[in-house]
């Protein structure tokens, strides 16, 4: 399923193995929560040589429904798309208002924003969801805590994500499932559920509940803690960190498998991620700039727009401006992280850092 192919301290290029295809390690994830890279394509992720993506099973659960995705066969044929899938539970949604109602040790109740009904995951529900939904990777149900939270809360998340993993059906039918590491800002609690979750048969480990609020050096140090106790010969995944030097910082750490919405999210609203550091196209600065947006990039919007056009744009709220920096900003996090395994592979981190240092 995985195996470590070199290593450069703690961190370490490999290769995942999945229904869809093998992918090299460290890699980064768009986001389509809701089956659609936000103002993308398929074609344009294969443009960008995206392999891999994460969708939301919460999401898709409640739409387009379980029913409309087995008449199509599953999420790759729904979307058209070839590469690899994850699909997270919807655990994440625990902190995000207007869906969750309660949880128990049978798990989790949520109300559907958009009729306003309950629906109760149980981590074998969660599973089921997954499954239908046809996913590479299916993500355990878990018990996100707000940031900040008590001891008592984080705890809490800790006990009932340790109860729902022991339930939580692994490797089916090819499908493989990824534990989730709680614990918030406590090193006893992320210690006690990295240990927890490392005696289970995962295929993976997902590090959850970070990068939402806390400072970043806190977040590096629950990260150092996690994988201390967590298997070698099995993957991390830092889940909802996108940002190029946090990602840089993280691989550095032993960290294998990124996802955010930072590079669409930002392209949306104007920011564009290049070589020279993040670029608010908004600003008139950008109005006569005849250069294209990166020199150093290869992908179409850079190919055949200035950052003029580009500024013109956004700054009439054009669909097109969107959707342009979006496809470079995904362009440019998949060449990125292909950068981070080639001076992994060199031995060149530090000097990689101090570059990135200077620009994010």
């Amino acid at each position: 399923m995985f195996k470590v192919l070199s290593e450069d301290g703690d961190a370490r290029v490999g290769v995942l193995k999945t229904r869809h295809g093998r992918l090299k390690t460290p890699f980064f994830m768009p986001v389509a929560t809701k089956a659609t890279v936000k103002t993308l394509t398929p074609e344009d992720l294969k443009r960008c040589n995206v392999e891999v993506i994460i969708s939301n099973s919460l999401h898709l659960f409640l739409r387009p429904g379980l029913d409309v995705l087995s008449m199509h066969g599953g999420l790759h044929k729904f979307m058209n798309f070839s590469g690899t899938i994850f699909t997270d539970s919807g655990g994440f949604q625990m902190i995000r208002k207007g869906f969750f109602v309660n949880a128990d040790e049978n798990g989790i109740t949520f109300r559907s924003p958009y009729d306003g009904k309950k629906y109760k995951f149980t981590p074998e529900f969660s599973k089921e969801v997954q499954m239908i939904i046809g996913s590479d990777v299916a993500m355990m149900l878990d018990y996100c805590a707000e940031y900040p939270a008590s001891y008592e809360e984080a705890k809490k998340s800790v006990e009932l994500t340790s109860k729902w993993a022991k339930r939580f059906p692994k490797n089916t039918n090819g499908q493989l499932s990824f534990g989730i590491v709680q614990g918030s800002i406590y090193e006893d609690l992320r210690e006690k559920s990295a240990k927890d979750l490392a005696g289970m048969d995962f295929d993976g480990y997902g590090i959850g509940g970070l990068s939402i609020g806390e400072p970043k050096k806190i977040m590096h140090r629950m990260i150092e803690i996690v994988n201390k106790n967590l298997p070698f010969e099995k993957p991390r995944y830092l889940m909802g960190v996108g940002s190029p030097l946090e990602i840089l910082n993280s691989v550095m750490q032993g960290v294998d498998i990124f996802d955010s919405v930072f590079p669409t999210r930002n392209g949306r609203h104007g920011t564009a991620i290049t070589s020279e550091g993040l670029l608010n196209l908004k600003k008139s600065k950008f109005r006569n700039d005849s250069k294209s947006l990166d020199e150093n990039c290869s992908c179409y919007t850079c190919q055949n727009f200035t950052r003029s056009y580009l500024h013109h744009l956004l700054r009439e709220k054009e669909i097109l401006g969107m959707h342009l920096l979006s496809l470079h900003n995904v362009c440019f996090m998949i060449e990125f992280m292909k950068r981070i395994r080639e001076e992994l592979a060199q031995g060149n981190l530090e000097k990689f850092k101090k570059e990135l240092e200077k620009l994010y």
